[in-house]
């Protein structure tokens, strides 16, 4: 079951990072606002192919880079949900709304690999 886990966890971090470099391509966005989402993306993306091999310190690198990713979209989600600003509405190529979508099903996901990531058995065969 890791194995799902682990190219959910590929795919994701590619989606983050191509995702952010789409949406935010000729909108004059900041690019501290670009790169936040290569810092998530890259540890879900490495921890990923490193779990190949599943040792503790893994496991829990792999655990660290879910809980990132859900720490990270936790105030991107509910920002847009709550409150969206003019700006944030206005600086993107992807829709708002579906934007918000995508952004939400991303961080519901990142709270399931964070919980498989810890709950799954270590060494079990994929």
């Amino acid at each position: 079951m890791m194995i799902v886990w682990r190219s959910l966890a590929v795919f994701l971090g590619l989606l983050l990072m191509g995702g952010e470099l789409y949406r935010s391509w000729g909108m004059g966005r900041p690019l501290v606002f670009v790169l936040d989402d290569f810092c998530i993306g890259i540890p879900l993306v490495v921890t990923a192919l490193l779990m190949a091999k599943d040792t503790f310190a893994r496991r829990a690198a792999f655990a660290g880079a879910w809980g990132a990713t859900a720490g990270m979209l936790y105030p991107s989600f509910f920002g847009k949900l709550v409150e969206p600003t003019p700006d944030a509405v206005a600086t993107t190529n992807i829709p708002f709304d579906q934007l918000t979508v995508i952004i939400g099903v991303i961080f519901a996901l990142s709270l399931a690999g964070l919980v498989a990531s810890v709950a799954l058995k270590q060494g079990a065969k994929e």
